[in-house]
């Protein structure tokens, strides 16, 4: 275990391996281009991807005793080979969400075949869409888009409940109950409380000095975290919380060489969470405690996305290039692996609490 701002596992590029631990499980049929996104449905075991050879496809993972299988279940696709750049799930599980570069927003019911194979539209914006997220408590889907707009979608009706202007383009966005953050170029962030019509009730500048690649919201809706493209990490309470402040870290560090901190997960049971970097490691931390908990070696690719599973013993990850580096240092062949959490990886060190599985 270490402390917040050293947190890079140095590893020779020849000795790096595919995953972060030999272990680990590598998902069938994960695409052929980049992949964007990964999320779990909440009510089970169900793993989707969005991709930039427009794809979003959909598995079934099952684990017991420590082996883990993933069945490839449905994939369906955005229309002109658009890039797909984010999914999410209906609170129930039987929906899945996404957005992307063809300028929609569209609804899958799983264990359903779309006309073409193309989910059904329900929103548009005049650009590509960053983001999208579902509000529980009002059954309305948001996305936000390159356009300056974040809109607000009744599936059931062809034009935005309500749209709001945000002071750049989305970059990034998250919900967690009621609680949605959303990040925009120009370092902006904007947090809105959703239990009922759209509030906004913080706006402030990213503690970041660098561009947002990341944002995601606490288990507990107590604040967010943030992550830039220099490698860093920002923890902000947005409800104030005694003896916690809000506080920045470096990660996804090697010598002088700063790596675009691309995804962070959060872990429900524990609140602890997952960065992940264009350095090719994953590291797990406790913001509470300002520690790491695990490092792990690097692997061979960058890491674009990850994700825990509802009942947090499930972390997947992507190994997929970012596009960090530009066309010139592309890095072939996408991969999506499943790493079985030990809980002594992901728990506060002295709490004694266990997974609900």
């Amino acid at each position: 275990m270490s402390t917040f701002g050293n947190s890079s596992v140095a590893s020779s590029s020849s000795s790096r391996s595919t995953s972060i631990t030999p272990n680990d499980y590598s998902v069938p049929h994960a695409g052929n281009e980049g992949i964007s996104s990964l999320n779990w449905s909440p009510t089970a075991n169900i793993l989707v991807s969005s991709n930039w050879d427009a794809g979003i496809r959909c598995w079934e993972v099952q684990e017991q005793g420590g082996q883990v299988q993933a069945n490839p279940k449905a994939q369906v696709n955005h229309e002109g080979s658009s890039p797909v750049l984010d999914t999410c799930f209906s609170a129930d599980g039987n929906t899945v969400f996404s957005c992307g570069g063809d300028k929609a927003v569209r609804m899958w019911q799983l264990g359903s075949a779309p006309p073409n194979n193309i989910p059904q539209q329900i929103g548009a914006h005049d650009a590509p869409v960053q983001g999208v997220g579902f509000l529980r408590a009002t059954n309305i889907v948001v996305s936000g888009g390159w356009d300056r707009k974040l809109k607000f979608w009744d599936c059931r009706q062809p034009t935005p409940v309500a749209t709001l202007d945000m002071p750049e383009r989305v970059y990034a966005m998250d919900v967690r109950d009621n609680l949605l953050v959303v990040a925009t170029a120009g370092r902006h962030i904007i947090c809105y409380d959703v239990s009922g019509q759209p509030r906004e009730y913080l706006r402030k500048e990213s503690p970041l000095k660098y561009q947002t690649r990341c944002i995601a919201c606490f288990p507990d809706q107590m604040g967010f975290a943030v992550g830039s493209i220099e490698g860093r990490v920002g923890i902000h309470y947005v409800q104030k919380v005694a003896g916690r402040d809000s506080f920045a870290f470096k990660c996804h560090r090697q010598d002088s060489n700063a790596y675009s901190v691309n995804c962070i997960a959060f872990q429900k049971q524990f609140g602890t969470f997952a960065t992940v970097g264009s350095d090719g490691i994953v590291n797990f931390w406790d913001k509470d405690n300002k520690q790491r908990l695990k490092g792990f070696n690097a692997i061979q690719r960058t890491i674009s996305c990850a994700a825990f599973n509802e009942q947090g013993n499930l972390f997947a990850y992507a190994s997929s290039y970012d596009w960090s580096q530009g066309s010139m240092h592309l890095q072939p062949g996408n991969e999506i692996f499943i790493h079985n959490v030990a809980e002594d990886e992901i728990r506060p060190k002295g709490k004694k609490a266990s997974y609900k599985r």
